[in-house]
């Protein structure tokens, strides 16, 4: 049977050093808790790491999408069922109407979101560069969050919830990338239709 030999108390780290060893690694774990965990988590960023990471835009959004899925749960606990039913029926067909006409735009996305499924789609636009768009939100309802961020500088430009829709004009803030996130909070599964027009150099999926 083999033993190894016992180490000698020269080769055994000294009490210093175990407590520097562990100073080290508790500012580790706190620099990372409040560079990188809380920024991402929940949008909150003390020393402004998150915001130069792109973390802290991640954070609000989890945080937002958080209050409004409770909010959400909520509105569902007091609607009615038929309510939803015809508001579905409404937005299949104006949705099919709206697709009828889209001869005149210059891209067309198309997307199904399952039940708690998301997807997210940014424009790259130079400040002050317009594009017009068009959502058709079919078999089912979708929250959304229009919003930009570039180096360290974030908006939100429309927010929407249990959407069926909607369509406008966006104006680029500054240069970078503009677009959407969507999330289904819905209990059905939604097709999504974005009709798209403007001055944007590429789309990101």
């Amino acid at each position: 049977m083999f033993n190894s030999e016992k180490p000698s108390l020269e080769e055994l780290p000294s009490s210093r050093q175990l407590i520097r060893s562990t100073i080290i690694a508790f500012v580790g774990a706190v620099l990372i808790l409040v560079g990188v965990v809380l920024p991402a988590e929940y949008g909150i960023d003390p020393i402004g790491a998150g915001r130069v990471l792109g973390l802290t835009e991640m954070g609000e959004i989890k945080s937002e999408l958080r209050e409004e899925a409770e909010r959400d749960h909520q509105n569902s606990q007091s609607n009615a069922g038929w309510k939803d039913r015809v508001a579905g029926l409404f937005s299949l067909v104006i949705g099919s109407a709206h697709a009828a006409e889209s001869g005149d735009w210059k891209d067309r996305e198309v997307f199904t979101l399952e039940p708690g499924g998301t997807h997210e789609l940014k424009l790259t636009m130079k400040k002050g560069a317009q594009a017009s768009y068009r959502m058709i939100v079919e078999g089912g309802r979708v929250n959304y969050d229009l919003h930009a961020h570039a180096g360290g500088r974030a908006v939100t430009y429309e927010k929407g919830r249990g959407s069926s829709g909607s369509e406008g004009e966006l104006v680029a803030a500054f240069d970078g990338n503009h677009g959407w996130f969507w999330r289904n909070r819905d209990s059905e599964t939604a097709t999504v239709t974005l009709l798209l027009k403007g001055d944007y150099s590429a789309i990101k999926r």
